[in-house]
């Protein structure tokens, strides 16, 4: 007999994929009461079950790789907990190197391997076609071995994961899909289903290419696109045991893993192909694409290359599956800034079968103490920001995003799609000056300017960088002279009302309850005693406080602050950093430049390090803040 749908539980997970039923497992293991997975379908039916299944673990991020190992670990135990096979062997990863500077980047991911507790050896061709008999190496500088990488069957695994979460004593609900996301006072308080309401505490927004549709519910921002992602499966062909390692080949965009005796490859293209725009089709569950065989033959002809005897064999399967992907390539955790509550698992840019168990337990944990419990800044929905609302831009940078998931990864590489979106008032006068723009947070920044007869455009190397001698005059006009940096993207935030000390003296690790005009630096901890964030406050009245924090980090901080505030209090936090450029000067004849040009008196006993006040300059009146990022004058 059916399980009714409670009325009431402590958290609902909406999605049925590995990424939700690993979520409910971990969950569920924890202890933290009634949890609830909702599934609009089948279990598996959106994005799982065409998911090709390599578990890789090592990324440029200590903590991602370690969640990623904890995968791993947890694959490895599950078959036996729960007498589901998942179909996990770990017959290890192979990755070649077909170049110099290719050879530099994965001797280089050796060293970060091991400083994470990877094991990864260096191997010469010779010795990476001895575990990869039917490759061709004439073009093959080296490669790495990562013997504690592996493959998995993706469904499988999502009902072992499934059965180990009932086990724990979570209920999971086929064909309910979700309707709406109750939201009162900006904290959630249930969902609305087509079987009936559930009351919670926690929604866990686990629905792969829905996840931005059900984050709408809500008014979350879930910042990710469907794009088609194609691979093929063979008919079995002689000399591909069960053993055979997993295979990248990221110079010639392809990657293999056995199948059945046969081959899976796919592989990543530089000119993919989105999907879905105008929102995803109600019936899309356990569906498939039309192949695109134009648009795989680019990764067909290299692979053949590669492994000459997919020439002469049949293809079993052609999948095209839709996976969605994300504008940074890093997956989306965390709870949502917009809504108390809700929290996001989703845009796994198809390594969600191996980011699965370790992503479910680190977000179970967020769900439970209510603030991450490792560092996992590089995949928080809160280093997302206003401009990630923009579909459009969204899709265009993630489809840049996608094509570049096997390309180099150069030291200092920029995105290029998408730009400009956000300049300060003097973006203008320094392209005409050389500047060689970066980009962060949507925000165009003058990383360096190039002389007369030089362009002004990166040249990416793992040697010393072309901008290398450009940058040595400027820091050394810094260090012996002045220069003008444009923070213009500095993220500025307003802390007003009548508690806005207290709040601030509650939040803040320095001492905040200083006299008007005082700039304050300290950091905001977390229960721990880890930094969340990293800011100067500047008071500005008795109950006006001005925050200055890192382009990168508006979002988090917003959050964080408003997040913790004490309860009741007189207090709004507001983000004026549209309203102010910021300009900073610097260097040891810094205050002899300002004194030429302001009508004031800049002299230490008049205005002191880290103080505040106002300054005439050229007929405007501005914010002064004394204070440096340069160990020098500023």
């Amino acid at each position: 007999m059916p399980i009714a749908l409670p009325t009431h539980a402590r958290a609902v997970i909406i999605g049925g994929g590995v990424i939700g039923t690993s979520t409910a497992y971990h969950l569920a293991r924890l202890g933290f009461g009634e949890v609830v997975l909702l599934e609009r379908a089948k279990l598996t039916s959106g994005s799982t079950f065409h998911a090709a299944g390599l578990v890789g673990q090592l990324r440029t991020s200590a903590s991602i790789t370690q969640l990623l190992k904890y995968s791993v670990d947890l694959y490895a135990r599950l078959e036996s907990e729960t007498e589901l096979a998942t179909g996990f062997r770990q017959n290890g990863g192979l990755r070649l190197a077909c170049n110099q500077e290719r050879w530099t980047e994965v001797k280089r991911q050796a060293t970060t391997a091991r400083s994470f507790g990877l094991e990864m050896h260096l191997l010469s061709p010779k010795e990476a076609q001895g575990l990869w008999p039917i490759m061709e190496i004439g073009d093959v500088v080296g490669a790495a071995f990562l013997p504690t990488d592996g493959q998995v069957s993706p469904s499988d695994l999502t009902m072992s994961l499934a059965k180990g979460a009932r086990m724990a004593g979570a209920k999971l609900f086929e064909d309910c899909p979700v309707l709406e996301i109750l939201v009162k006072d900006g904290r959630v308080t249930g969902v609305r289903t087509a079987l009936g309401d559930i009351q919670c505490e926690a929604v866990v927004n686990c629905a792969g290419m829905w996840a931005r549709h059900v984050g709408a519910m809500a008014g979350v921002n879930v910042p990710l696109q469907a794009m088609q992602h194609q691979y093929i499966i063979t008919e079995p062909f002689e000399g591909v045991p069960k053993s055979l390692p997993t295979l990248r080949d990221p110079d010639l965009l392809c990657y293999y893993k056995e199948e059945v005796g046969g081959l899976s490859m796919g592989g990543y293209e530089p000119n993919p192909i989105p999907w879905a725009d105008g929102g995803i089709p109600e019936s899309f569950y356990f569906q498939l694409l039309e192949p695109d065989h134009d648009h795989f033959e680019q990764i067909m002809r290299p692979a053949i290359a590669r492994v000459p005897a997919l020439a002469n064999v049949g293809v079993r399967k052609f999948i095209n599956g839709p996976e969605s992907f994300t504008p940074d390539g890093s997956f989306i955790l965390g709870e949502a800034p917009e809504v108390r509550g809700f929290f996001v698992g989703a845009g796994f840019n198809a390594y969600g079968i191996a980011g699965a168990g370790g992503a479910g337990r680190a977000l179970a944990e967020w769900v439970c103490a209510g603030e991450p419990t490792m560092d996992l800044w590089p995949v928080d929905i809160r280093r997302f920001g206003a401009h990630h609302r923009d579909r459009r831009w969204v899709r265009e940078r993630t489809c840049e995003a996608y094509a570049r998931h096997y390309t180099m990864a150069w030291p200092f590489e920029e995105d290029e799609s998408g730009r400009p979106l956000k300049v300060s008032p003097l973006y203008a006068r320094l392209k005409e000056q050389g500047a060689c723009f970066g980009s962060k947070m949507g925000w165009e920044r003058p990383n360096w300017f190039a002389p007369p007869g030089v362009r002004p455009r990166d040249v990416y190397t793992y040697g010393r960088q072309s901008w290398f001698p450009h940058v040595r005059v400027e820091h050394e006009a810094t260090r012996s002279r002045v220069a003008v940096f444009d923070q213009t993207s500095f993220v500025k935030l307003s802390v007003i009302g009548r508690d806005a000390e207290r709040a601030l003296s509650w939040l803040c690790a320095n001492d905040v309850a200083r006299p008007v005009g005082r700039v304050v630096y300290t950091q905001l901890l977390n229960g721990r005693g880890g930094v969340e964030c990293d800011v100067t406050v500047t008071r500005l009245a008795a109950d006006h406080f001005y925050v200055l924090t890192g382009t990168a980090y508006g979002t988090h901080d917003a959050h964080w602050i408003a997040k913790n505030l004490p309860e009741g209090a007189d207090v709004r936090v507001v983000d004026v950093t549209g309203m102010f450029s910021v300009l900073s000067l610097m260097g040891p004849r810094s205050r002899d430049v300002l004194s030429a040009i302001a009508d004031a008196d800049l002299s230490n006993e008049a205005f002191p390090y880290q103080t505040c006040r106002e300054v005439a300059i050229g007929g405007a009146i501005v914010r002064a803040l004394r204070t440096t990022f340069v160990s020098e004058l500023g």
